[in-house]
């Protein structure tokens, strides 16, 4: 906890106090001290919402890893890629401000001594300074996994203590009067102007939401998430408001009121009145106070920077390169390294810092809005598993939060039109990269990430529901497990249908045999329901063409998925019913082909037969990842080709199966490249007996046959079970 908590502290405390007490004094005058109270019951309300998603969901990445759980992967990704770009801004800032302020540390210790380095007053001395400490800090991080910067956080909590306990002293000695003459008039510039002051300082207590987004480095998370937000939003309030008091009753010389001193010189108002009422001595601490803030608060938004780019490359919606951890550390080294990069950049090249920094709020604000509106989410879908950690007094808390949020954050566009013109483009950039080289990795990890854990169906407001029309009573059983491993029951539906076949104008009194048959599938539907545990719905109509009223009940209900069972497939079969089925559908299709009292968990092994450019990628990664979440399997991809093919393209057909077992399976998997001219024979002896084989099948059109050759003869061949797919039209 100690350490999560010095992540927070590190980048609340110091530099926003420093760099925005004269803006907020200069707004509205004594006022800035509830402008600050206030800004900090917001930050505590929206600290709860995110404590309660941290404990629920204790990964590194914060709002990133939030929105994927809840929302989809192109709202993920939005999400992703402004935080980290305010992050990273919040970084360039902090930055700037470091070199600015060590460089006139430097001037003034150089001062004393009589002589001052002509390279300190030099316009590049500030920029060389920041891009020093960034590569610095940046490179320290690549060997090592700690951004707290702790010792640093308490030599900073030190000497504001001072600061606070000096002025204390001094109000002791000071007539009350003199006092509450500083006060007046509180609100200098109404009730407006403390809401333009909360507005422009709100980002000085951003930096709790680091946390998570560190979450998973820290220890025990579900319990030291929340505990290390609340704190450092604590220590944050117990040095700002104290603080702010004392530089608006003892900082002036009486001559000029708090709000003029911050006027005519907003950036060191706090050095200012330091001196004043500690002399020298409290210039000085300033100064070092400030020195110590940006630092601390450049190591904290560097660190929780690369680690929501780390998050989002394990998804794919950034390079799998930034997702490398060095041996020893276990640090992102590479992210560390772009962020850091990114930084540098930027240092150089925003012309306006002011803006940028404006920009940096007004995102940090908008995704605060939005991680109220998660928390409401996940409270409402999280209803098997709920966060250990739950907001006390919801739903007031999250919606009073949000509303907060959103309200700063259309002043701070309307107020700096600038910041919202940056927050934009960088989101359009993000678009056109996400469309152009991320979002169809992206988009399969996230179907295998849904596949491999089904609740996040659920935590995204979906109940998938899988048909399974059952005709032959001998399939019953392996027919429903094999939908409750695409759709669990507890988190989707699985809706059994049988169809009574009958003519228009059948007498159940007199022709039995209709109901017969209804009777023993029931049964075995009702065996197989009861002893695999998985809780069913039935549905039973009855009508004289049943692959209609199956394409009719798979259309009413909206059904995600239809898993067909086959008995069997002759060679001179090829007009078949089910084919004509398939050309209805508009659903993702599963058949199954199986012999007789064949049960899933008998299938080890998997083999998945490519020829090249797939089409069905989203519909077989699904299918695996569900078939691997009970139990692990072997999963083997296997390209056959013919004898004669030539070397250069033998290297170029493997490289394609790679990059296909990639997209569908990642890295855990069998690839093979056979060389054969009997492909069909191949397939069968590298399946045996006990595997499962995995085929595609493309539908192009109502009258596009499902079974071609290639299909019917690896069934007709293997002895193994086969499962066809096709996705939906």
């Amino acid at each position: 906890m100690f350490g999560a908590t010095s992540v927070g502290v590190g980048a609340i405390v110091g530099g926003g106090i420093l760099a925005l007490a004269g803006v907020a004094f200069a707004t509205t005058g004594p006022s800035a001290i509830l402008a600050f109270g206030l800004n900090g019951v917001i930050a505590i309300l929206t600290a709860l919402s995110f404590a309660e998603m941290a404990s629920k969901f204790p990964e590194s990445g914060g709002t990133y890893t939030f929105s994927r759980k809840v929302l989809s992967v192109e709202s993920a990704f939005t999400v992703g890629w402004v935080v980290w770009f305010a992050s990273i801004v919040a970084s360039v800032l902090y930055a700037i401000g470091f070199g600015s302020f060590a460089t006139l540390l430097l001037s003034e210790l150089y001062s004393t001594q009589g002589s001052v380095p002509h390279w300190l007053g030099e316009p590049w001395s500030v920029p060389v300074v920041s891009l020093a400490t960034t590569v610095g800090i940046g490179g320290l991080m690549t060997f090592r996994t700690s951004g707290g910067g702790a010792w640093i956080n308490v030599a900073k909590v030190a000497v504001f203590s001072v600061l606070i306990i000096g002025g204390f002293w001094m109000l002791t000695g000071q007539p009350v009067s003199k006092t509450t003459a500083e006060l007046r008039p509180f609100l200098a510039s109404g009730w407006g102007g403390l809401v333009q002051a909360m507005g422009y300082s709100f980002i000085a207590l951003q930096g709790f939401d680091l946390i998570a987004a560190v979450g998973g480095e820290v220890r025990e998370p579900t319990k030291n998430i929340p505990r290390a937000m609340l704190l450092s939003l604590v220590i944050a309030l117990l040095i700002y408001l104290p603080l702010l008091f004392v530089l608006t009753t003892v900082g002036t010389d009486g001559s000029q009121s708090i709000r003029e001193l911050a006027a005519s010189d907003p950036e060191a108002v706090v050095a200012l009145a330091a001196r004043h009422y500690l002399g020298t001595s409290g210039y000085w601490l300033v100064l070092i106070a400030a020195v110590l803030s940006m630092f601390s608060a450049l190591q904290a938004n560097l660190f929780a920077a690369s680690r929501i780019a780390l998050a989002m490359s394990r998804d794919n919606t950034l390079p799998n390169a930034l997702s490398r951890l060095a041996a020893g550390s276990g640090s992102p080294w590479i992210s560390v390294l772009v962020t850091t990069g990114l930084v540098c950049l930027l240092i150089q090249l925003l012309p306006d810092i002011a803006a940028a920094g404006a920009a940096s709020s007004l995102i940090f604000l908008v995704t605060f809005a939005i991680a109220h509106w998660l928390a409401i989410l996940v409270r409402q879908r999280s209803v098997l598993t709920p966060p250990p950690f739950r907001v006390p007094g919801y739903p007031a808390v999250p919606v009073v939060g949000g509303l907060a949020c959103l309200a700063l954050a259309i002043f701070q566009g309307i107020a700096v039109p600038e910041a919202g013109i940056i927050a934009v483009m960088w989101i359009a950039i993000g678009g056109v990269l996400f469309l152009s080289l991320f979002a169809r990795r992206a988009r399969l990890t996230d179907v295998s990430n849904i596949a491999s854990n089904p609740e996040l169906s659920r935590l995204r407001g979906n109940s998938p529901l899988v048909l399974v029309p059952i005709a032959n009573p001998n399939n019953a059983r392996a027919m429903i497990a094999l939908a409750d491993t695409l759709v669990p029951a507890a988190l989707g539906r699985v809706l059994v249908q049988t169809v009574v076949v009958a003519p228009h104008d059948w007498d159940p009194l007199v022709n039995h045999r209709p109901s017969a048959q209804l009777h023993s599938v029931m049964n075995e539907i009702l065996h197989a329901s009861a002893s695999l545990g998985v809780r069913c719905e039935t549905l039973t109509t009855v009508s004289a063409e049943p692959m209609m009223e199956i394409a009719r009940v798979a259309k009413l209900h909206q059904c995600q998925s239809v898993l067909l069972g086959l008995s069997e497939i002759t060679p001179e079969a090829r007009d078949t019913p089910l084919e004509g089925l398939l050309g209805q559908l508009s659903s993702d299709v599963v058949v199954l082909r199986a012999p007789k009292d064949w049960q899933l968990d008998q299938s080890q092994q998997i083999l998945v037969p490519v020829g090249g450019r797939g089409g069905h990628d989203y519909l077989l990664t699904r299918l695996l990842s569900s078939l691997s979440r009970e139990q692990q399997r072997q999963v083997k991809f296997l390209r056959v080709i013919p004898t004669d093919t030539l070397r250069a393209d033998q290297k170029r057909i493997r490289k394609e199966l790679d990059r296909t077992t990639r997209v569908n399976a990642g890295r855990v998997c069998e690839r093979e490249v056979v060389r054969s001219n009997d492909p069909v024979k191949t397939i069968a002896d590298r399946a045996g007996t006990a595997g499962l084989i995995i085929l595609g099948a493309q539908r192009l059109g109502p009258r596009q046959k499902l079974f071609g050759d290639f299909t019917r003869k690896v069934a007709l061949e293997s002895d193994c079970p086969v499962i066809i797919i096709s996705r939906r039209g």
